[in-house]
């Protein structure tokens, strides 16, 4: 009942693929276009790394990361203290509409 049901293996036989065959025109004549193959030039490699480091761009990049995480963080404990602001102040709101309505009922 657990056991998977595979189906049945495929019993066509294997296609063998081989290279296309390039035919060369039988007759040349002066005015045939004939393309050649563009083969573009190799890319020149730098022997210089992408990204130099410097000492003073080092102490830049760890400044502008530790200024990044105090901006994220003052920004996330802001709006955790706006939700418990929000949160307290609807507490309050159901006490006092809970007091209201059983003093009316008196």
């Amino acid at each position: 009942m657990f056991t998977p049901k595979y189906p049945p293996q495929d019993t066509a036989p294997a296609r063998t693929i081989s290279a296309p065959t390039i035919l060369a025109p039988a007759v040349s004549a002066p005015n045939v276009y004939s393309p050649t193959p563009y083969v573009p030039a190799p890319a020149p490699v730098p022997n210089r790394p992408a990204v130099q480091l410097t000492a003073g761009s080092t102490l830049a990049l760890a400044a502008g990361g530790g200024a990044l995480v105090l901006v994220v963080g003052t920004v996330l404990v802001s709006m955790l203290l706006a939700v418990a602001i929000t949160a307290a102040s609807v507490a309050v709101c159901a006490v006092t509409v809970r007091s209201i309505l059983t003093s009316d009922r008196r």
